[in-house]
């Protein structure tokens, strides 16, 4: 039966809600270390450690699941899929007096792994290793990942008279051929770089080994004096601020009379391994540099994301320590500063053994591959990640989506073996924290001495860089800080243009030492947080001037058109 429009229109709704979903579900902006083979290894030991010396207790849980099977079938128990499951949403799984009790077999599986896991004797490290290795079992034993035990891929194998297998078997060979054996996530034939993503006009105005810098066209007659250098992180390209016109970033800004720099990062090769953040910041001192001279400004507003956020803070402290007042203002979005194990999912497993492991594995090859973090990531949450497109790809036979977001974190870059290291060492020793721990060029770092007004937006949503996370940095940066959260993840707190009418976020004048003293004081704004650090800016930008038609300015003619040569490598 044919779908009405309405009907047509809640499905889009829902399938953009699951993309949605997906797109904050990667590996995103974060360069840390995931889980090692090492990792996964020691829980294996462990659990198999304790089977040996407590045989009996496995015997036992193993005779519960045995019971439970007694009673599903009789009828006497009856387990709910937990919420936002979305794998068991066809009606067969509840209509069907088969694919019921395969359902609840599956659930009540899970229930007793989970129940053996929490009486074994291990401690806060190792439990949340155990606890990965045991999902990523549960998850690959789903029955919808099997095709004779799922029945929406079964109705289609009849529908198209075994047509789906076959076309899933050709995405398969794809690709193992392809992508190293992980089913696709984006159908990447529908992108590219240049025609439908990155499109905003500009022109590359400086390059050096490291970075391009992009100019951005004016949209509007005056601009603000004061220029703004985005600086992107290092792991993933830049565009997830000018992904199209209706979500970039530069071109709200751009419409807003800013006058706009990004920073380009190169993708590195093993030759280069030896560049490390003093490299980077090296190459950003020369970018600030270009910036000043094309706009005729002694001073600049600069923002960062996650790791580039990072980046940029360590620039700002370190020009200032330098006694260059280049940095006017500090803007920082889903970015933590001060790490502490136990943050996130991502810095749980992050031991002194699993960093030093992560950083041997970069040194050996030279860089750190994105693509090689992505799928670590990708394990992280197999369900979303992972089986869901072996169902999609392979039982289905379909397509994965055309999702620009997702072509975009598929589009990874590399991490020079020093860089990772470097990133390590915040990780582990948190030297961000304490005035002096890390030096840039014999230069100390003191976060409290960066005096300049600062920006921070958090995602409430955010399982990358935890909000309470991304809010400890009031406690350490210098000047006024003004915390924003936005009430969405990862990426959605920064692709957020206004439009959307469900969009919101959280605001507090006060940084009280605690987050949640904050967010109990903090108040519902609706809209976008765009508009928000619009006006912030405004106020730290300068007056208006008439804007220049032309791009880049005397010794820094521009080189190639944006989006330039190094976000195609």
């Amino acid at each position: 039966m044919a779908l009405s429009a309405q009907q047509k229109r809640a499905r889009k709704l829902r399938e953009q809600k699951q993309l949605n979903q997906q797109a904050e579900d990667v590996v995103g902006l974060s360069p840390l270390i995931g889980v090692s083979r090492d990792d996964i290894r020691d829980a294996v030991a462990n659990m198999s450690r304790h089977f040996l010396r407590h045989p009996l207790h496995l015997i036992k849980h193993l005779a519960g699941y045995s019971g439970k099977i007694v009673d599903l079938t009789a009828g006497l128990e009856e387990r709910g899929v937990p919420q936002g499951d979305r794998r068991f949403k066809d009606d067969s799984w509840q209509d069907s007096g088969f694919y019921h009790w395969v359902l609840q077999a599956y659930l009540a599986l899970g229930e007793s792994m989970d129940e053996w896991l929490a009486e074994l004797d291990l401690d806060s490290l190792d439990e949340q290793k155990a606890q990965f290795v045991l999902s990523v079992i549960k998850d690959s034993l789903a029955p919808t990942n099997h095709l004779l035990t799922n029945p929406v891929a079964l109705k289609k194998f009849r529908a198209t008279r075994g047509g789906s297998l076959i076309q899933g078997m050709r995405h398969l060979m794809d690709d193992m051929r392809n992508n190293h054996g992980m089913p696709s996530q984006v159908d990447k034939s529908q992108f590219e770089v240049g025609k439908n993503l990155a499109t905003t006009e500009g022109a590359v105005v400086f390059r050096n080994e490291v970075l391009e810098l992009i100019q951005y066209s004016p949209l509007t007659s005056s601009v603000y004096q004061r220029p703004m250098l985005i600086v992107p992180p290092q792991i993933n390209k830049y565009y997830i601020l000018d992904l199209s016109p209706e979500k970039s970033l530069f071109k709200f800004l751009l419409q807003h009379g800013h006058r706009v720099f990004t920073v380009s990062w190169r993708n590195p090769t093993a030759e280069l391994s030896s560049w490390g953040m003093e490299h980077y910041i090296k190459a950003l001192v020369q970018a600030v540099t270009a910036i000043k001279a094309i706009t005729g400004q002694d001073s600049i507003n600069i923002s960062g994301a996650c790791s580039g956020g990072i980046t940029a803070t360590i620039l700002s402290s370190y020009l200032k320590q330098s006694g260059d007042s280049s940095i006017n203002s500090l803007s920082l979005s889903v970015c933590v500063l001060s790490q502490a194990v136990g943050d996130s999912e991502i810095t749980a497993f992050a031991s002194p053994d699993s960093i030093e492991s992560a950083r041997r594995s970069s040194r050996k090859h030279g860089v750190l591959e994105g693509k090689d973090l992505s799928r670590v990531f990708n394990w992280m949450r197999p369900n979303d990640l992972v089986w869901s497109y072996v169902v999609n790809n392979y039982l289905m036979g379909s397509k994965p989506p055309a999702f620009d977001i997702l072509y975009w974190n598929n589009d990874t870059t590399c991490l020079p073996a020093q860089l990772h290291s470097d990133f390590l060492d915040i990780l582990l020793s948190d030297p961000l924290a304490t005035p002096g721990a890390l030096k840039i060029h014999d230069q100390g770092i003191d976060l409290q001495a960066l005096d300049c007004d600062k920006y921070l937006v958090g995602g409430t949503t955010d399982h990358i860089t935890p909000w309470h996370a991304c809010y400890r940095s009031t406690r350490i940066l210098g000047g006024t800080v003004r915390f924003i959260l936005s009430t969405s993840g990862h990426v959605q707190a920064l692709v957020n243009p206004p439009g959307n009418p469900k969009a919101s976020y959280l605001s507090n004048p006060e940084n009280p030492a605690r987050h949640e003293d904050w967010l109990a004081g903090a108040e519902k704004q609706p809209g976008s947080w765009w508009l928000d650090w619009h006006d912030w800016l405004a106020n730290r930008s300068g007056r208006k001037i008439r804007a220049s038609k032309k791009l880049g300015g005397k010794g820094y003619a521009p080189i190639e058109p944006a989006p330039g040569l190094y976000v195609r490598g």
